[in-house]
C-alpha cells in the first residue's frame, strides 16, 4: 500500500532524531523567573509599534508557554505510570499548586490579545478561535481565587490517588480496579456477580472518603464562580470548556432528543441481550457480557495488539502509518495494567519533543482493541497538528477532541479480523450496541452534574437518589435490587470526570452522533469520507466544535433533525442483525 509513496514523513522528519518517552528531560519549572519573563514579553507584545513586531513577540510568548506545558504534562505522565512515585507525586503537588498560578498569567496574556490594535492582522493569520479562546478563559479565573483553584487541583489529585492505589483481594489475588474489569467479562454469572460486589465494595468502603471530596469540590467550584460573578459554576464550567457556540440550554434540547430517539432503541439492544442469555431479569453486573457464548477476546498479548495496530495503520493510509511507527519507535504507548497505575486512560501531547503519548490499561477484554483504536484517533489528530503556532490549537474542545477518537474506531472496522480472528463480526454488533447504549448514560452524567451544581447545598444522601433517579429515567432497565450499595446511589464515584473535569461528559455523546455519521458516509463513499476525517484532523483547535462540523461535512447534534436520520440509521442495523445466530 505504500510503494510509489514520494516521501516518508517519519523517515524525512524522524529518522535518526527519536527519543524514547523516558529520554525526555524533566525540569521542574521555577515560577520565579517564568512569571518575570511572562510578565515582560507581555508588556513587550503591548508595546510593540508594529505587527511584525508584536507577532515575534506573540512567538516566544508561545515557545515559553510551550516548555511549561511540555513539563506539566511528563510530570503528569509519569506520575499515572507509578502513583508509588514519590518524587512524581510531589511533582504532581507542585503543580497543582503552580498551575493556578500559571493560569493567571495567561489570563493576563489573553486580557493583552484581545486589547491589541493588531488583532485584524493576527486573525488574518491566525484565524479568530484564538480570540474565541481567549475571551472565554479570562472569565474563568483572576488572582481573588488562586488559593481556591489550589485547592479545587488538589482535591481531585486526592481522588485520583484513592482510585491508583486499590487493591482489592479477588481470584486469590490482589487487583486494581482495571484488572478487576476482567472479570466483569466471565461467562461464569457467579464470578459476574462476585466480581462486581468485591469492586463495589471498594466504592462503598471510601464512600465517606469520595463525598467528602465531592462536597468540597462542589463547595469551592460554587465559591469561585460567585467571586468571578456567575450565578452557578454551571456558566463558569462552560467557559473553562471554551464553549463558545452552544450553551446548556442547546444541551437541555439534545439531552431530550436522546430521550426520545436513542433511549427506546438502547433499550431495545438491551431486551435482545436478555434473550441472547436466556435471563428473566438482565442484572448491571449481566450488562457487560453480551453473549451467552462469550465476548469476542483480542487475540495475544498487549505487545502481539501492539504490532497488529501496525499492519492496520500500515494499511489505512500513509498517513497513519507513519504516526503509528512514530509511535511505536518511541515507546509513546503505556497500555500495560499494573499496581500503582492510575486506572484510567488519555492522550496528552508533549510539544517540546512534538509527540503524542497514549495511556491505557489494557485487561485481556474487547475493551482493549476499542480503547487502543480510541486513543490513537486523538494522538493522530494531535500529530496532524504539531506545527500549529498556538498551543491551544493543538487539541480541540472536548466534544470535537472526541469525533476523531470514536471516528477511529469506525475506520478500523476492516481490519477486526486481525484483532478477533472470526469472532469480528460479535465485535461489530457489540461495538456499535456500546456505542449507542453509551449515549444515555452520556446524557444522564450529564444532567446528574447540572442537578449538582443548580443545588450545590444538596446533601449527600439526596445527590445519590437523584443520581438513581436520573439513571432510570435514561435507562429504565436499570436494576441494582441485588447490590444494596449500589441502591443508594454510589455508582457515580467512579466517573472520574465527575470530580476532574466537570461537564466533560456530554462531550462522548455529541462526538458519538458525529462519529456515527462519519461510519454512514464511509458505507456510501470511503474515500471521501477518510478526505473529510483527515481534513477536521489537520484543522485541531483551530476552529470551534460547529466550524469543525461544517469543515466535515457533519450536521450538527443540536439539530433537531440530526438525531432522528442517526437513528433511523442506527434503528435499521440493529433490525438487520440476526444476534442469535453470530452467538457462537
Amino acid at each position: 500500500n505504500l510503494q510509489g509513496k514520494k516521501e516518508s514523513y517519519l523517515s524525512n522528519l524522524f529518522e535518526g532524531k527519536s527519543m524514547k518517552f523516558d529520554e525526555f528531560i524533566y525540569n521542574q519549572p521555577d515560577m520565579s523567573v517564568l512569571s518575570d519573563k511572562l510578565k515582560n514579553l507581555i508588556q513587550n507584545f503591548k508595546n510593540s509599534s508594529s505587527f511584525e513586531e508584536q507577532d515575534q513577540v506573540l512567538s516566544k510568548i508561545n515557545e515559553l508557554r510551550k516548555h511549561f506545558e511540555t513539563m506539566s504534562n511528563i510530570a503528569f505522565v509519569r506520575y499515572t505510570k507509578n502513583t508509588f512515585d514519590k518524587y512524581f507525586e510531589q511533582q504532581q503537588n507542585y503543580f497543582d499548586e503552580i498551575n493556578p498560578i500559571y493560569e493567571n498569567m495567561i489570563g493576563e496574556f489573553y486580557k493583552a490579545l484581545l486589547q491589541t490594535k493588531f488583532k485584524p492582522q493576527l486573525q488574518k493569520k491566525y484565524g479568530n478561535q484564538i480570540f474565541n479562546i481567549a475571551n472565554a478563559r479570562i472569565k474563568t479565573t483572576s488572582s481573588e481565587v488562586l488559593d481556591e483553584l489550589k485547592l479545587e487541583n488538589k482535591l481531585t489529585s486526592e481522588y485520583r490517588k484513592i482510585l491508583s492505589q486499590a487493591k482489592i483481594p479477588f481470584d486469590k489475588k490482589e487487583n486494581t480496579l482495571s484488572q478487576m474489569v476482567y472479570y466483569f467479562y466471565s461467562q461464569d454469572r457467579s464470578i459476574r456477580k462476585s466480581s462486581n460486589k468485591a469492586y463495589w465494595d471498594f466504592f462503598e468502603k471510601h464512600s465517606d472518603q469520595f463525598s467528602s471530596i465531592y462536597d468540597k469540590l462542589v463547595k469551592t467550584r460554587t465559591s469561585i464562580a460567585k467571586k468571578l460573578g456567575f450565578n452557578n459554576f454551571i456558566e463558569l464550567a462552560y467557559f473553562r470548556l471554551n464553549r463558545t457556540d452552544y450553551n446548556s440550554d442547546d444541551v437541555r434540547i439534545y439531552r431530550d432528543e436522546v430521550k426520545k430517539y436513542i433511549v427506546p432503541l438502547s433499550q431495545k439492544i438491551y431486551e435482545k441481550q436478555k434473550k441472547r442469555l436466556g435471563l428473566e431479569k438482565l442484572n448491571y453486573y449481566d450488562e457487560p457480557i453480551f453473549y451467552k457464548s462469550g465476548n469476542p477476546i483480542p487475540e495475544g498479548s498487549s505487545k502481539d495488539l501492539l504490532e497488529k495496530a501496525k499492519k492496520m495503520y500500515d494499511e489505512l493510509s500513509a498517513e497513519t502509518s507513519d504516526f503509528y511507527r512514530y509511535m511505536l519507535c518511541n515507546d509513546l504507548l503505556d497500555v500495560e495494567s499494573r499496581a500503582g497505575k492510575a486506572p484510567i486512560g488519555y492522550c496528552t501531547f508533549i510539544s517540546d519533543y512534538r509527540s503524542p503519548f497514549i495511556f491505557a490499561n489494557f485487561n485481556g477484554t474487547i475493551g482493549d482493541v476499542g480503547v487502543l483504536t480510541h486513543e490513537a484517533g486523538h494522538a493522530f489528530q494531535v500529530f496532524n497538528c504539531q506545527d500549529h503556532f498556538f498551543p491551544e490549537y493543538y487539541f480541540p474542545t472536548y466534544e470535537a477532541a472526541e469525533i476523531y477518537s470514536m471516528s477511529m474506531q469506525f475506520f478500523t472496522y476492516p481490519w477486526i479480523k486481525l484483532f478477533f480472528g472470526d469472532k469480528k463480526e460479535k465485535y461489530f454488533y457489540q461495538h456499535i450496541s456500546s456505542a449507542i447504549n453509551s449515549i444515555p448514560y452520556g446524557v444522564s452524567v450529564d444532567e446528574f452534574q447540572h442537578f449538582v451544581y443548580e443545588n450545590p447545598s444538596c446533601p449527600s444522601l439526596e445527590r445519590n437518589k437523584k443520581w438513581i433517579e436520573i439513571i432510570k429515567k435514561y435507562n429504565p432497565h436499570t436494576d441494582y435490587s441485588e447490590n444494596p450499595d449500589l441502591e443508594k446511589g454510589i455508582s457515580w464515584y467512579r466517573q472520574t470526570h465527575i470530580f476532574e473535569v466537570p461537564f466533560y461528559y456530554i462531550d462522548y455523546t455529541l462526538a458519538q452522533i458525529c462519529a456515527i455519521q462519519f461510519w454512514i458516509k464511509m458505507e456510501r463513499d470511503k474515500k471521501s469520507c477518510w478526505k473529510d476525517y483527515l481534513n477536521i484532523c489537520k484543522i485541531g483547535g483551530s476552529k470551534s466544535f460547529l466550524e469543525i462540523l461544517k469543515e466535515g461535512n457533519l450536521e450538527s447534534p443540536f439539530k433537531l433533525s440530526c438525531m432522528k436520520n442517526v437513528s433511523i440509521f442506527l434503528q435499521d442495523y440493529i433490525d438487520s442483525i440476526d444476534d442469535l445466530k453470530i452467538d457462537f
